[in-house]
């Protein structure tokens, strides 16, 4: 048989460290993901409170020079809590940015990102996802 080639279908892998996350190497395999419960209605509601009181202290407290780039931060903030998988990413990004440019609202952005109703909107894009948010902010 060393001449001949086998029938069927050859699957060779390769992995790498994958803790919190799911493999799957085959054919017809079936995975499921689980993640947290979806935020509620609720849990939205509360979070735009919180970024409208973050956007109306900035209105106040940072001077005309950074305003608008602050608001814009929030609302790049906003899309990263609030997207299908939260970009964790951009949230960090958005922090830094505070505490390099307007350090006296670091800790207020700081606040919004660790809050518990964050948290919700982070769990439900998965336990990999959560865990790399923890990490980050030291959570």
């Amino acid at each position: 048989m060393d001449d001949e080639q086998k029938s069927g279908d050859s699957i060779t892998a390769n992995i790498g460290d994958v803790s919190d996350s799911q493999v799957a190497v085959g054919k017809g395999i079936t995975q499921i993901q689980e993640y947290g419960p979806p935020p509620t209605a609720e849990d939205i509601a509360q979070l735009q409170q919180m970024f409208d009181e973050l956007k109306a202290k900035i209105d106040q407290e940072v001077a005309p020079e950074e305003k608008e780039k602050a608001l814009e931060r929030v609302d790049e903030l906003k899309e990263a809590v609030t997207a299908k998988e939260p970009d964790i990413t951009t949230m960090e990004y958005v922090k830094n940015w505070f505490g390099k440019n307007v350090p006296a609202m670091a800790g207020s952005v700081m606040d919004l990102i660790v809050n518990p109703v964050v948290g919700k909107f982070v769990a439900a894009g998965g336990k990999a996802l959560a865990a790399t948010f923890q990490s980050r902010f030291g959570l």
